[in-house]
């Protein structure tokens, strides 16, 4: 008992994480989803409605430390509004969505007078583009039939990135990607995912979405792709805040942030990859 304690500390150490909790979380979460997807597809909608409030929270609360003022109660209507957009009129109630969001809150902003309106305009924006618009590309993945393969397809992805990435990182880790960003990722471990995320990808358009294995081997490349820029992203803006993590709301993964940067640019990168082979197969 006493070695593997000290082997699961060594590991902890490693990987800047705790292994145990964090697999705990990882597993509760996909059940979720699977048991949404499963017996009650509007489900995903709301879970992502609220992952992405909670979220924006962390991120507004950031801001917040560098004197950036971001509404967080404008952000949070407008993630609850593009979620019901992008479940109950698709891509295009989605797209006039996120216009008329940022249209009013630039409008609230106004109220704050000129005093630092730019920072304050270019942080809301974003967030609003990062956070509620590019997961609700998630959102569009469950809307159909098919919704089910789609998004188990964007689990097993970005799974497949993150827990072989973390896993060969952790053995064979040696050669930073970003070492001032990322001190942890590793060229290793980018290999490590690349080649089990290709695997993943061929299995699920094979077995999953009943499309051919070899569009998903080139989808497992691109998501390998999304999912570490997205965790990239989201570790420059916490060395940017200078936060270890935006929260410990999830035990083993930080807040709610560090949980959604694989998805983020990967579920809308699917979502049109889907959609191109639905057009022109």
């Amino acid at each position: 008992m006493g070695e593997l304690h000290a082997i699961n500390e060594a590991i902890n150490k490693r990987a800047g994480r705790k292994l145990l909790p964090s697999i705990a979380v990882s597993v509760t979460l996909i059940a979720a989803v699977w048991g949404l997807l499963a017996y009650f597809r509007f489900g995903i909608a709301v879970l992502v409605a609220v992952a992405v409030s909670l979220a924006i929270k962390e991120l507004a609360h950031a801001f917040k430390s560098t004197d950036t003022y971001v509404s967080y109660r404008s952000l949070l209507l407008s993630s609850i509004g593009l979620s019901a957009a992008a479940w109950f009129g698709g891509i295009r109630a989605l797209a006039v969505g996120v216009a008329i969001a940022m249209a009013l809150i630039l409008i609230g902003l106004l109220r704050k007078g000129p005093q630092g309106f730019t920072r304050s305009a270019s942080a809301s924006v974003f967030s609003l583009v990062y956070l509620p618009f590019l997961m609700s590309f998630a959102i569009l993945l469950a809307r159909p039939s098919a919704g089910f393969g789609n998004v188990m397809t964007l689990i097993i992805l970005t799974a497949c990135n993150d827990t072989f990435g973390y896993v060969v990182g952790v053995l064979m880790g040696k050669h930073p990607i970003a070492p001032h960003i990322s001190p942890k990722k590793s060229w290793e471990g980018l290999i490590g995912s690349l080649i089990f995320t290709v695997i993943g990808g061929y299995l699920a358009f094979n077995y999953l979405l009943d499309i051919n294995g070899w569009i998903g081997a080139a989808v497992g490349l691109l998501a390998v792709v999304t999912a570490t820029t997205g965790d990239l992203i989201e570790s420059s803006l916490k060395r940017d805040f200078a936060i270890k993590d935006m929260s410990n709301l999830l035990p083993g993964h930080g807040g709610m942030m560090d949980r959604l940067d694989s998805l983020v640019l990967t579920a809308p990168a699917l979502w049109l990859v889907l959609e191109l082979v639905k057009r022109y197969s």
